[in-house]
């Protein structure tokens, strides 16, 4: 139960979603719709803003990428590596 973003994805998330250092990204577990994940019928949102409380967290550049103690049971089987690939992001589960 690993969350891992690459120094390179995290300045992908600053340029294009316009954020500074001390902001939060946050992985939301949603049922329709998102970004393809190994949980059938499952997929993560991201939401900014800081809610709830961190269960996994990985602090890049400045930014605060994580899950919270709801969503936190996505990872329990995986890790997840959130990478660049080809000038955009990439989520590697593992």
């Amino acid at each position: 139960m690993k969350l891992e973003v690459t120094k390179e994805a995290a300045a992908w998330f600053k340029s294009e979603m316009d954020l500074q250092s001390g902001d939060y990204v946050q992985f939301v577990v949603k049922i329709y719709g998102g970004i393809p994940t190994p949980h059938p019928s499952y997929f993560l949102g991201l939401s900014l803003g800081k809610e709830g409380t961190i269960a996994i967290k990985d602090e890049v550049e400045g930014l605060t990428f994580y899950f919270d103690d709801r969503d936190a049971w996505f990872l329990e089987n995986y890790d997840l590596a959130v990478v660049l690939k080809n000038n955009d992001v990439d989520y590697v589960f593992t």
